[in-house]
């Protein structure tokens, strides 16, 4: 077993410094966040909008889409929370829903290209793949937490898929092992990036149909795996939630992608537009 395969399936700690624990989890959703925000200032640059403007925007977004994300979670575990109020703010134990970061997080996202006079759509477009590649290496923060993983399975079904040691061994949790779900929904994710980043460069793909295939695409895949986990938050104990909402923007998804192919005057193709505030974007031409 090498040196990455020791820190991965040994501790989730990464190092401490006076006291303070450093854990993996935390350093791979800032180094998520970090490669999200600078491909979305590099793009962003290219389409023409203000120095320093995906900065700005992640400087609310970030905060706001993690307390989102948390109360998110909190809202479908509050009797647990209101007998444990101290660990409400313990995120660094998981217990974040990628689905109330993603909620809140285009709520800012709506308000702030509000407030900077720029096209909520265009905006979308820019944010969607980095957004879906920030949420595919998150993932690996629940694999070093040994957290959103499925069912009970076995090593040999697991050695059948050829997954490198440090994966198997650490889907080994007292006693059993499990499916790997966070790698599914990693690999889904990142799948989802390339097709996302091939898009973006095709003629006839209308603005905002990169953030529709994100909802699509994302929704349609993340149904399935969340059948396959374990620790899934429940709605009247009928319903998985993250299914349910993975329902809701799947529709919102394809109901999008119809109606701005069918307005008019026509929305213009994403590779077209190098003017965030261009008229044509608001449908005023």
């Amino acid at each position: 077993m090498n040196l990455l395969e020791m820190a991965l399936t040994i501790n989730p700690i990464a190092f401490e410094i006076g006291g303070l624990q450093v854990r993996w989890y935390g350093i791979i959703i800032a180094f998520g966040i970090y490669l999200a925000t600078t491909l979305a200032d590099r793009e962003a640059t290219r389409k023409g909008y203000r120095k320093d403007f995906i900065i700005d925007l992640v400087f609310w977004a970030v905060p706001l889409g993690f307390v989102g994300a948390r109360l998110y979670y909190i809202l479908f575990e509050w009797q647990y929370y209101l007998a444990n109020p101290a660990e409400i703010i313990q995120i660094w134990h998981g217990g974040i829903a990628i689905y109330g970061g993603v909620i809140v997080g285009a709520a800012t996202v709506y308000w702030f290209a509000k407030k900077e006079k720029v096209s909520f759509a265009l905006l979308l477009d820019i944010l969607a793949p980095v957004v879906l590649l920030a949420q595919s290496i998150g993932r690996w923060g629940n694999f070093t937490n040994q957290e959103a993983h499925g069912e009970v399975t076995t090593r040999a079904f697991l050695e059948g898929l050829h997954l490198p040691n440090f994966i198997i061994e650490q889907m080994h949790i007292n006693g059993a092992y499990y499916q790997p779900t966070f790698l599914y929904e990693s690999l889904w994710s990142f799948v989802g990036v390339l097709i996302l980043f091939y898009l973006r460069r095709r003629k006839g793909v209308k603005v905002g149909e990169i953030a529709a295939g994100y909802l699509i695409w994302y929704s349609f895949g993340r149904f399935f795996i969340e059948g396959m986990r374990t620790d899934s938050l429940w709605m009247f104990n009928v319903i998985r939630i993250s299914q349910l909402v993975s329902i809701v923007l799947f529709l919102l998804g394809i109901s999008l992608i119809i109606v701005r192919r069918r307005r008019v005057p026509a929305v213009p193709d994403y590779v077209s537009i190098d003017n965030p505030q261009s008229p044509i974007l608001f449908g005023k031409v």
